[in-house]
């Protein structure tokens, strides 16, 4: 018969396609459930006002003509519908691609049962695929992952959020208008089921059988399945765990599958009390919390609560003696494998003769280890108890108690076992490799000593005190060609041959008294040794790597783990070595994901790369996570480092008194410095013991590993110290800016000279690191400031600055401003304000209208130089020319909706310019003309003059902040600053600060006219200062200004509108 699997079966090949799919989706229903949009949630009271009335959930469908009018007479609404679809399209999209993944994996799985009922697959119905060993394992599957991807779903997207997003991309995609749409179908398989992950939440009625129930499913297929996981082994894991106790561990999976499809017959679980006691003690008997999929956690106390046969038959196993006598049982294996894990750990004492001598032994403790570890660790865990329900906490507290639970004990041995399957493995694999030139050489050495003892035997061959012996000459000749006809390939018969030739050499010095020649027993003792080396080298087999595979299994700790990372980092903090034993317990979490991937394998699916990445991605994630504290512990020894060299140690100078050499020697200091100093060398030595690691299908450096946690930790702390260092009280009465920024500038300066201190003691390049990410904190701030002025925003997972690794942290806003370089710029703003203060050109210096006194200067922006580098100054930049452009907007609605459709205006702006023109002429009676077109536009300069002032405003401080960089430029790089400027002249003449084009606008009527009018009622409000040769006004009106608003709006005499 075909092998089930073969390519050419069909049959095989299509459930294996739909099993293998499965695993890809619930992958990317894992990895998209991160990524979820906030506003989704409407969490906040602040989105629900803005976003309530565009984000519906399915009550939308009862009548979209409503909501869809509403939006209609409403224009501002309609702006924002078309900026949310703007922002969320595409990620919606890869949602919906996902839902319908999962309604198209039951559908085809369906259409996959009817193909066998109606006998498309020849000679194959749905009883001969149950009886094949791998058709029952992947039908079995085909059901279970169907349900874990619902479970999935339901826990990781709440059931309003999955409503809100379908319905969006119902409204914003073209998917409503096409034929073959099956939205309709997704919408009720995941409408919401009223279910909440949140603790305490209450379990709805009928959950989730009736979830299951949406898609209907053949009756027939889910009993045979359920059938067959009841009655068999069907992935035969008793071989691997042959001790009855181990039965429960050993069907784990298979207990896991059946919890799972269960749910699509809840009448076993309601009435069947026969069944639900077979499945019971099979499955139950001495464990009640289970992992489901990848370490989520079931307990079947909770679970199975509302189902009347299946919670009267758990109710031996949750009986107070049988929790205490399981508890026990673990305690005391805990107990007595503890010492004997550390004696076998032992330096030197695993060698290959001992191994060889003791596989079955050494496989005996490390399933006692692993069964022990998995059942503490399932049934201790926070996440498996619900702590608002009272007899969950009872159960949890009795297990604690009885098995004495202590979590840093558990994890030492999960440490130990870790490192114990690892080596074991390790050595097995090479003895494996070496399995048959080692046998080869063996039998080769007891050939020749044979062949040496006939030659003894002969007489030819003298040797002390044996006399010739032709019987026993031809004898060992005999035997030396018997050991060398012996064949590596027909291992049998080899090893049962070998066995008999060692009970010959045994007889042979018995019969012939061989013994009192000391020499011939030594020879025989040799061979008989080399005999016995050839029958454990052919014992050496593959299959006891696969036992401990099997054994070594921690996909249920996938999530679970995460409990124990304080631990491991504490661990870490004490003895950085401890890394070396982790390396071993993540490459045992890392086999986790032969699970999912093993059908993708075989399947030859093009998502094997994706899946891998994702699974791979998340424990190197965590791998990260661990080894965090490791850059932590190195950072808060530096500071205090940088705290002795500020205050504690002074500078040595240049030239110094011999009797001050004493003073300046400061001992205590620096030997301190000294011992911070090593214990940071000593916690880089800890992360570089980790050899070069694959964890999955990534490969983890960790010099690499030890940089990024670097980087991790100085953007952690440089991007805190910027958002807390700068905050502006607005009502301070003095400005906080140049304070602020002082002291701002000096942590920045620390953060250096200890970054610049340490990276010879890491190995790393300092400077080269600082650049990088502060230039990266920087520029992701400034990023995400200019979001407020985008109409398609950009998401942290499409910022080119924020990266997964090493993320730039997001701190709430505390006023307007998104982040610290917003208020920075509003803060600039507020103190430059030109309706309180006077800009002096030649002085570049800003002072109050009122005192006359000065506010500030562009010592200002050298001291942001100081503070933010080159990097904050082009970022305020950046940012003010996004404000720019908001302001010449508004000024844009301004002059279009408010001057031009005043007619009393335009016949105004009308009867000027035929009194202006033609402009080449004198006008004649100009000042009462003037006075009379002033008078009547007064009313509309008020808006007009504050955009073109914060204009103004704005331009002038870029003009400083040009002229910072120009100078800092000059300054540090002298020479790459004037190819740069030759490149400029060359390449953009024009490119300069008053003449670059903001927006584009069609021609604006009458806009020279406004322009002039303009100027000219706000001439007479200037006044000129003696003292500072200027003139002053108390609304501050300069004519660089007016210019610099004409130079925006209409960049050309004809009207003609610029490119952007």
């Amino acid at each position: 018969m075909v092998d089930f699997l073969a390519e050419n079966n069909l049959c095989g090949q299509a459930v294996l396609r739909i099993v293998s799919r499965g695993n890809a989706i619930i992958a990317e229903l894992l990895r998209l459930s991160e990524f979820i949009p906030a506003v989704f949630r409407l969490k906040d009271k602040s989105d629900q006002q803005k976003y309530g009335d565009i984000i519906c959930d399915f009550s939308y469908f009862k009548g979209p003509e409503y909501y869809d009018s509403k939006l209609e007479a409403k224009p501002d609404l309609q702006d924002l519908d078309d900026e949310f679809r703007e922002n969320n399209l595409e990620i919606l999209s890869r949602f919906y691609l996902a839902f319908e993944s999962v309604h198209k994996y039951i559908v085809d799985l369906i259409r996959y049962l009817d193909d066998l009922y109606e006998g498309v697959y020849i000679q194959q119905t749905l009883e001969t695929v149950l009886l094949n060993e791998d058709g029952k394992q992947l039908l079995c599957e085909a059901l279970y992952l169907y349900g874990v991807m619902l479970l999935v779903i339901d826990q990781k997207m709440e059931g309003e959020v999955r409503e809100r997003m379908l319905v969006s991309y119902y409204r914003y995609s073209a998917a409503r208008s096409s034929a073959d749409s099956n939205l309709d179908d997704i919408c009720k398989l995941l409408r919401s089921t009223g279910y909440s992950s949140q603790s305490g939440a209450k379990r709805p009625a009928n959950y989730p059988e009736s979830y299951f129930q949406r898609v209907p499913i053949s009756s027939t297929f889910i009993s045979m399945v359920i059938g067959r996981l009841r009655s068999d082994d069907i992935y035969n894991q008793v071989s691997a765990y042959p001790l009855p106790e181990h039965r429960s561990t050993a069907l784990a999976n298979q207990a896991a599958m059946l919890y799972v499809c269960l749910y699509f017959i809840p009448s076993i679980l309601q009435t069947q009390q026969a069944k639900m006691r077979e499945i019971v003690d099979k499955y139950f008997p001495d464990n009640w919390v289970i992992s489901v999929y990848m370490g989520i956690t079931v307990n079947l106390v909770e679970a199975w609560e509302p189902y009347k046969a299946a919670k009267i038959a758990l109710n031996y196993t949750l009986d107070s003696a049988n929790i205490r006598e399981q508890a026990s049982r673990y305690s005391v294996s805990m107990e007595g494998l503890r010492p004997q894990i550390q004696q076998l750990l032992k330096e030197g004492f695993l060698r290959e003769e001992i191994i060889l001598d003791n596989v079955p032994k050494l496989l005996n403790c490390l399933r006692d280890c692993n069964v022990s570890i998995r059942w503490l660790m399932l049934h201790t865990a926070d996440s498996a108890y619900d702590p608002n329900n009272k007899r969950l906490r009872q159960i949890k507290d009795q297990v604690i108690n009885d098995s004495k639970y202590n979590p840093k004990i558990l994890f030492q041995v999960l440490l130990d076992t870790a490192q114990f399957e690892f080596t074991l493995k390790e050595m097995f694999k090479k003895m494996l490799s070496e399995k048959q030139l080692k046998w080869e050489s063996y039998r080769a050495e007891g050939s020749e000593r044979m062949t040496e003892l006939a030659e003894v035997f002969s007489g030819v061959k003298p040797l002390t005190r044996v006399e010739k012996n032709e019987n026993l000459q031809a004898w060992f000749r005999e035997i030396s060609k018997q050991i060398e006809s012996l064949n590596y390939e027909d291992s049998t018969a080899a090893g049962r041959k070998t066995v008999q030739l060692i009970q010959a050499l045994v007889e042979v010095q018995e019969f012939h008294q061989l013994e009192s020649n000391l020499q011939v027993c030594q020879f025989l003792a040799d061979t008989r040794k080399f005999l016995h080396q050839m029958i454990r080298t052919i014992n050496i087999k593959e299959e006891v790597l696969i036992t401990m595979q099997i054994v070594g299994d921690l996909s249920y700790a996938w999530q679970i783990i995460d409990s124990f990372t304080s631990i491991m980092q504490e661990s870490i903090r004490v003895n950085p070595s401890m890394v070396t034993k982790l390396r071993a317990t993540f490459l045992k979490l890392a086999s986790a994901l032969d699970l999912p991937l093993l059908r993708i394998n075989q399947a030859n699916s093009p998502d094997l790369l994706s899946v891998s990445q994702f699974y791979s991605g998340e424990l190197v994630t965590y791998v990260r996570k661990v080894l965090q504290i490791i850059p932590e512990s190195m950072f808060t020894s530096l500071a205090k480092i940088i705290k002795l060299q500020i205050h504690a140690i002074m500078e040595v100078p240049t030239r110094l008194d011999k009797d001050k050499l004493k003073d300046y020697a400061q001992l205590g200091a620096r030997y301190e410095v000294a011992k911070l100093t090593h214990a940071i060398s000593i916690f880089t030595e800890g992360i570089l013991m980790m050899k070069t690691t694959l964890v999955g299908i990534i490969k983890v450096d960790p010099k690499q590993l030890l940089e990024d946690g670097i980087r991790k930790e100085l953007v952690r702390r440089v991007a805190y110290a910027l958002h807390k260092g700068l905050i502006f009280n607005p009502k301070a009465k003095t400005s906080e800016l140049m304070p602020k920024l002082k002291e701002m500038a000096a942590t920045m300066d620390g953060f250096y000279r200890a970054f610049e201190y340490i990276q010879d003691y890491v190995s790393i390049y300092g400077l080269k690191i600082w650049q990088e990410e502060v230039s990266r904190i920087i520029n992701y701030n400034v990023e995400q400031e200019c979001n407020s002025f985008l109409r398609t925003k950009i998401q942290d997972w499409q910022s080119v600055y924020q990266s997964t690794h090493i993320p730039i942290p997001k701190f709430p806003a505390v006023d307007e401003s998104a982040t610290f370089i917003g208020r920075l710029c509003r803060e600039i703003l507020r103190i430059t304000d030109p309706k309180a203060t006077c800009y002096m050109d030649q002085l570049n210096t800003w002072y109050d209208l009122k005192t006359h006194q000065e506010v500030t200067n562009n010592r200002l922006f050298s001291e942001i130089q100081d503070t933010l580098g080159t990097f904050g100054l082009n970022g305020l930049d950046r940012l003010l020319c996004f404000m720019m452009v908001k302001e010449l907007q508004n000024f844009l609605s301004v002059f279009q909706k408010t001057i031009l459709r005043d007619k009393a205006m335009v016949d105004v702006f009308k009867a000027m310019l035929s009194a202006v023109n033609p402009v080449k002429g004198i006008v004649a009676n100009a000042s009462k003309g003037y006075a009379n077109a002033v008078a009547k536009t007064q009313r509309i300069w008020g808006p007009y003059l504050e955009s073109i002032m914060k204009v103004g405003q704005m331009q002038i401080l870029r003009q400083q902040i040009a002229n910072e960089l120009n100078y800092s430029c000059k300054f540090d790089s002298k020479h790459l600053a004037a190819a740069l400027e030759n490149l400029n002249k060359s390449v953009a003449p024009s490119e300069r600060m008053l003449v670059h084009i903001y927006i584009t606008t069609k021609r604006l009527p009458y806009f020279p006219i406004v322009n002039f009018l303009f100027i000219i009622a706000q001439l007479p409000k200037l006044q000129y200062s003696k003292n500072q040769g200027e003139l002053w006004s108390t609304l501050l009106i300069l004519t660089g200004e007016i210019k610099v608003s004409l130079n925006q709006l209409y960049p050309y005499s004809q009207g003609k509108s610029g490119s952007v």
